[in-house]
């Protein structure tokens, strides 16, 4: 397909730590100067944040903007160590059951009220474990949360949880302040769209599709910082305009592909601005088709395969994305920990998804079509070019793809309320470690409606649960990467989803914006780092 072709018909379509915290090495580096304070960083999400906290809906945009305005026990350096943050120090008892987290004294909620262990306590029990799509897995174990003094927290644990310390940092697992909401329904609270948090910003004004303003901590206990007075995420729904407003000057900073693909090259010869990578490896995201095996067409494995053959996945990442794109082999990505390379393959080939077909009772009408399917499409640049592509590409195969175009929250509830959907256009975290982000699309037994990126297929398989609960608890390393690579096997077999490319994220900003982070998750963490120049 030639991207011409494509664009026209898409336009058409419409483990203890006592270390010191330390500085970011991008904002002290010598050829950026001494930070200076002050100063407003005018700065683009989209979507708009659903809430200012993770804990109900761990969205990107809100957790760009909630990293800002909360802190988590931990933060990470550039190997993705933790480092102190809210607690200063830890330990992990021997039988790795017990976890011990001193907190750091004096900070305090933005408004005014002291921040204590009991905070962390009611953060894990009722929110993290409870409601957080991954927290449910990541904080299986979790038995009890003790609080012997204000600044000291025990996590007692069924079993060795292996990745906890790799899901404590403010994006995936923020504090919410428990005067705020204990007694309250968390999902529904007011102040997920008025956020108190301990972070170096405080929320001054959020004006829905307008714009969300936020002013600097003075009280914050990280001294010096936030450089920055005010920090303002405009909402810019338009992708042309806000690389528009990159150019002019505008906007000077903007994570998670503010531009249009077929704009980057462009956009990267321009000397006012900066285009990088850095800031996703920790996500480690993977755009997948997630099938809904409720369908009865789609409850035929041959059926599935044939789609996944159909698929020129190169293609569509040279066509669709500009380059911006690794074709997938695995719902693992390959520089992740336990990704297998030796796996059941789907190359693209139409002569064999056709035969499938045929042989799955489905031959094609007189009009050439075999069975119609609907895809769910959110508004991200990547599902709406993608969506197009796939519905032009499965034609091909005599399959009849409707484009259900969606808002965020209509697309959730299709998709994991009401599970009405058939191909679930889907880009997931599946992080560096695994555990954290991909076993929630195969653990039948976690799966719960109104719970999103949570088992939508309806896949249950007896071994990948168990293996699921095995890994869960398994702290050798090597048995570990037995037990990843067994799974991966059974998902490529089995094909509840089909990978199609690991994702590749990119931010751009002026070049007079000093301290941006290169850390693998700083497309996420806080910019209290950040400084202006001049």
């Amino acid at each position: 397909m030639k991207r011409r072709d494509f664009f026209l018909s898409l336009s058409a379509g419409l483990i203890g730590a006592h270390t010191a915290l330390g500085l970011s090495r991008a904002a002290f580096a010598a050829a950026d100067g001494a930070p200076k304070t002050g100063g407003t960083l005018t700065a683009t999400v989209w979507p708009e944040p659903t809430a200012g906290i993770t804990t109900v809906h761990n969205f990107y945009p809100n957790a760009v903007v909630g990293s800002n305005i909360f802190d988590g026990l931990v933060t990470y350096d550039a190997d993705f160590n933790p480092q102190p943050q809210l607690a200063e120090s830890w330990e992990v008892s021997d039988d790795q059951l017990t976890l011990t987290f001193h907190l750091r004294d004096g900070v305090r909620w933005h408004d005014g009220t002291p921040f204590t262990s009991a905070d962390v306590q009611y953060s894990a029990t009722e929110a993290w474990k409870k409601l957080h799509s991954r927290g449910r897995i990541t904080f299986a174990n979790l038995e009890s949360v003790e609080t012997p003094d204000p600044l000291t927290v025990v996590f007692r644990l069924s079993k060795p949880s292996p990745i906890l310390l790799s899901a404590l940092g403010a994006a995936e697992s923020l504090i919410l302040p428990r005067h705020l909401y204990e007694g309250t329904d968390i999902k529904d609270n007011p102040h997920n769209l008025a956020p108190v948090g301990t972070g170096a910003f405080k929320v001054a004004e959020w004006k829905r599709g307008e714009h969300i303003l936020l002013i600097r901590n003075e009280d914050y206990w990280d001294k010096g910082k936030p450089y920055l007075d005010r920090l303002i995420f405009r909402i810019i729904p338009d992708e042309a305009g806000r690389a528009a407003a990159l150019e002019t000057g505008e906007v000077l900073y903007a994570p998670y592909d503010p531009a249009p693909f077929a704009d980057v090259a462009r956009l990267r010869e321009n000397p006012e601005l900066v285009i990088e990578n850095n800031g996703y490896d920790w996500q480690a995201q993977l755009h997948l088709i997630e099938f809904n095996l409720r369908n009865p067409i789609l409850a035929d494995l041959r059926v599935r395969q044939a789609i996944y053959h159909a698929i020129p996945r190169q293609e569509l990442i040279d066509v669709a994305l500009y380059g911006l794109g690794r074709e997938a082999t695995s719902p693992i990505i390959h520089n992740a920990r336990y990704f297998k390379a030796d796996l059941p393959s789907y190359p693209f080939d139409p002569v064999k998804a056709e035969a499938l077909l045929d042989e799955a009772g489905h031959p094609r009408g007189a009009d050439g079509i075999r069975f119609k399917l609907r895809i769910d499409r959110q508004v991200l640049p990547a599902y709406i070019s993608s969506s197009e592509f796939l519905r032009q590409t499965l034609k091909r195969a005599g399959i009849e793809i409707e484009i259900q175009a969606r808002d965020t929250a209509g697309a959730l509830k299709a998709v994991y309320t009401d599970y009405d959907f058939d191909l679930n256009n889907l880009i997931i975290s599946s992080y560096k470690e695994p555990q954290m982000g991909l076993l929630r699309l195969f653990y039948s037994k976690n799966a719960k409606p109104g719970v999103p990126y949570i088992v939508a297929s309806g896949y249950q398989s007896a071994e990948a649960d168990a293996l699921i609960e095995t890994i869960s608890t398994e702290t050798d390393p090597a048995e570990r990467a037995r037990l990843f690579g067994r799974l991966q096997e059974i998902i490529l077999t089995d094909l509840p989803v089909a990978p199609l490319y690991e994702v590749q994220h990119y931010t751009a900003h002026n070049r007079g914006v000093k301290g941006v982070e290169a850390n693998p998750d700083s497309g996420i963490s806080s910019l209290k780092s950040i400084w202006l120049e001049g």
